[in-house]
C-alpha cells in the first residue's frame, strides 16, 4: 500500500504532473518550428496555448491544495508519531501512509486502547 497517499499529497501530485506537461507541451510546440519552418508555428501556437491552460490548472491545483492545508486538521500519527494533516473522516499519514479516522464508527483502535498500547512500550 505504499503507492496510497495522504489526500493533500494527491492533490499536489496531480498539479505537478500538469506541470510537467504544460511545460512539455510548450517546448514540443516550439520545436514545431524548428522542424516544420514556418508552417510549425501552426503547431506551436496550438502546443503554446494548451499549455499555457495546462499550467493554469496546475496552478488553480495548487492554490486549491494550499487552501485545504491551511483547515485541515493536524493529527499525531500513532504509528511514525509525526504530525500529519487530514481532510475528511479518514486520511492517510503523509509519511508513512498510514490509513487514519476521526470516525469512531470506523476505527478498528479506539483512542483508550492505544493509549493503553503507547502506556506497555
Amino acid at each position: 500500500m505504499k503507492f496510497k497517499s495522504a489526500k493533500i499529497n494527491a492533490f499536489r501530485t496531480w498539479g505537478l504532473l500538469l506541470t510537467m506537461l504544460g511545460m512539455g507541451l510548450m517546448i514540443l510546440g516550439t520545436a514545431g518550428i524548428v522542424f516544420w519552418g514556418s508552417a510549425g508555428k501552426v503547431v506551436a501556437a496550438i502546443g503554446l496555448v494548451i499549455g499555457l491552460v495546462s499550467m493554469i490548472a496546475s496552478l488553480a491545483i495548487y492554490f486549491w491544495a494550499g487552501m485545504l492545508s491551511t483547515s485541515a486538521v493536524q493529527v499525531e500519527c500513532p504509528e511514525c508519531h509525526k504530525l500529519t494533516k487530514m481532510l475528511g473522516k479518514t486520511d492517510r499519514c503523509m509519511f508513512c501512509h498510514t490509513i487514519l479516522t476521526m470516525d469512531p464508527a470506523q476505527a478498528t483502535v479506539t483512542a483508550e486502547q492505544l493509549e493503553g498500547q503507547q502506556l506497555k512500550h
